[in-house]
């Protein structure tokens, strides 16, 4: 099975949103001469939560639950990598592809461009996130549930959760 192929099985169809990720993580290969990441050496944050992030989970390794995939989402095309052993980093932005497509020629289009076509190369904007961390675990005093401790309030003397402790801010009113 091709390494495109792996990603339409973990991802459930063929697509152009598929296809800019699939291009993103072959990208980042090229330019932080990485492979798939067994622990956080590698990690992503992308500024997206579409299609494209799957196939970078499948070519990376970059998961949720690993710590090494991150959401800064703010509505772009654009995913930052970077590699925790020799601290180098890029963001790869999507350019713009030409106007008037209909949605197969735009699809088309992303699998008939190579990756330095469709990316510009930038610095990345955020940090490296530091490493994720394992937290205790507590059990809410209201619905029982357990809570890791980082999302734990004390609400008069007792430990809740957030769904059930009154949130504060002053600026809703």
């Amino acid at each position: 099975m091709t390494d495109w192929e792996k990603c339409v099985a973990f991802h459930g169809h063929s697509c152009g949103g598929l296809r800019i990720g699939y291009q993103a993580a072959q990208y980042a290969r090229q330019l932080l001469q990485v492979d798939v990441s067994d622990n956080e050496q590698l990690v992503c944050i992308s500024e997206n939560d579409a299609c494209g992030v799957d196939a970078i989970q499948v070519l990376l390794g970059c998961s949720i639950g690993k710590g090494n995939l991150l959401f800064h989402v703010v509505g772009k095309q654009a995913f930052s990598f970077y590699n925790r052993a020799t601290g180098e980093s890029v963001r790869l932005v999507l350019k713009p592809k030409p106007a008037g497509m209909t949605p197969e020629e735009s699809a088309r289009y992303y699998f008939e461009h190579d990756c330095q076509e469709l990316f510009w190369v930038k610095e990345t904007k955020l940090p490296l996130p530091a490493p994720a961390k394992i937290f205790d675990s507590y059990d809410c005093e209201c619905c029982g549930e357990k809570t890791g401790a980082n999302w734990i309030r004390l609400v008069n003397g007792r430990k809740l959760c957030l769904d059930c402790c009154e949130q504060y801010n002053r600026f809703d009113v």
